[in-house]
């Protein structure tokens, strides 16, 4: 207990005891000291709740009433809860300061701020830029179910998802030509932040750099074709201090022509959504097309296994599915030493399957592996020019493997190798056929 509040407690109690010692010395005075006394004792306790009735008044009051003066306890207690009020006043009045800056700072966001209710789903606040990009309107909106304001938005099954939703790229239910990025951030028990901001320019963006790499890479297929031609038009028997020059110009000339090949398969596979032609991809032929192009990519320098023990097909684009697994088989046998082992095994897993391609070569630093299929990425930049390789052959598979509802993913270790696994789930698998299976 603070010191005033001890010395105004024990001041009372020296108070109550001498105003019963004066009604005791009174009372027998007048010969009868218990009723004298009794009645001292009631005046007391009348006069402690009356004391108590201020203090209620004061509690419920709406004004701000300065504490009375005095020693007593009661006095030290209307002193107390006058602090406590004033504080409390005064972190009232900071929070209601903070809430109106944090508002402040949300209406004046670009993107689009909405709080929603977890369990009903209903509108409970929203800034200014949603009324542009989503179409709510304030006071008409708030409380209204999210779903059926933003028809005909397909948002219904992406907030069930709840915590595990992905960002959704959608057109505004307001102008069509308005790209927007919606993500559902949870932030307490019963209320989620949607946020959806407009990337039509990003996307435009996007895909003026497409058309460009597009039609750049289209343009120098003809130039390079006409080098190429009158390259192995030269014979270098007729001129052999040309041998190496030729040869050197040879080799670049067909690293260029490989460049845009893949370039305009990148640029292809980012245009579209869909996959060109579905068919059954025969697995058992596919290993032994990617055992033989290992080898012969590696010139026998290498020891190429195969394990097939899926037992069944992929259903997808075979042209694009080889291409994916021929780039990473490519990419084990420039970036393995000779001698090193490389093994291409396709196993079940779950219910889907996977094929996984396997190197004890140089390994990839851990830093890397984030960014290692984003395209022309490349880890050692002296070691990619000496095997020839473009830059561009991870970021291809994981356009394939996105266009067939797969997944990339990669484990290595500096001096021990890599492992590049492709996932498919059990839509993309097919029963193999029976006599495939004998052959």
């Amino acid at each position: 207990m603070p010191p005033r509040a001890r010395s105004a407690w024990f001041r009372t109690l020296g108070q109550l005891a001498l105003i019963l010692a004066s009604a005791a010395v009174a009372g027998v005075l007048v010969g009868h000291p218990w009723p004298v006394v009794t009645l001292a004792a009631l005046g007391v306790v009348a006069w402690h709740y009356w004391k108590l009735r201020n203090v209620l008044l004061r509690l419920t009051a709406r004004q701000r009433l300065a504490p009375p003066l005095g020693e007593g306890v009661w006095n030290e207690l209307d002193r107390l809860l006058y602090r406590s009020q004033a504080e409390m006043r005064g972190r009232k009045r900071r929070l209601v300061e903070m809430l109106r800056a944090y508002r402040a700072a949300a209406a004046a966001l670009p993107d689009a701020i909405v709080v929603v209710d977890r369990n009903s789903q209903r509108v409970q606040w929203f800034n200014e830029a949603t009324t542009p990009l989503l179409g709510l309107r304030y006071p008409r909106d708030i409380g209204s179910p999210l779903v059926q304001r933003l028809q005909p938005l397909p948002i219904a099954h992406w907030l069930a998802a709840g915590r595990n939703a992905e960002p959704l790229e959608t057109l505004s239910p307001l102008n069509p030509a308005i790209n927007l990025s919606l993500r559902l951030i949870p932030y307490s028990e019963n209320l989620w932040l949607l946020v959806a901001r407009d990337v039509s320019r990003l996307l435009h963006l996007e895909q003026m750099r497409r058309d460009f790499v597009a039609n750049v890479s289209h343009e120098l297929r003809t130039p390079l074709t006409v080098v190429h031609g009158y390259l192995d038009m030269l014979d270098p028997a007729e001129h052999p201090d040309w041998a190496p020059m030729l040869a050197e110009m040879q080799r670049q000339s067909q690293r260029m022509t490989q460049l845009v090949e893949d370039l305009l398969m990148l640029s292809r596979l980012e245009s579209t959504d869909t996959l060109p032609a579905e068919e059954t991809v025969a697995m058992s032929s596919m290993l032994s097309t990617l055992r033989r192009e290992a080898l012969a990519l590696g010139q026998n320098r290498h020891e190429v296994s195969v394990e097939d023990s899926a037992g069944v097909d992929l259903w997808g684009s075979n042209k694009e599915l080889h291409s994916a697994f021929s780039n990473l088989v490519g990419n084990a046998v420039r970036y393995t030493p000779a001698g090193g082992t490389i093994r291409i095994a396709f196993r079940r897993e779950g219910a889907g399957a996977v094929l996984e391609v396997v190197d004890s070569g140089y390994g990839i630093p851990a830093a890397h592996l984030p960014r290692i299929t984003e395209r022309f990425y490349r880890v050692s930049t002296s070691r990619s020019r000496e095997s020839g390789g473009t830059g561009l052959g991870l970021s291809i598979v994981k356009h394939v493997l996105n266009l067939h509802q797969a997944r990339l993913d990669i484990a290595s270790e500096v001096g021990r190798g890599s492992t590049f696994s492709c996932h498919f789930s059990a839509e993309r698998l097919r029963r193999r056929d029976h006599i495939e299976q004998t052959a």
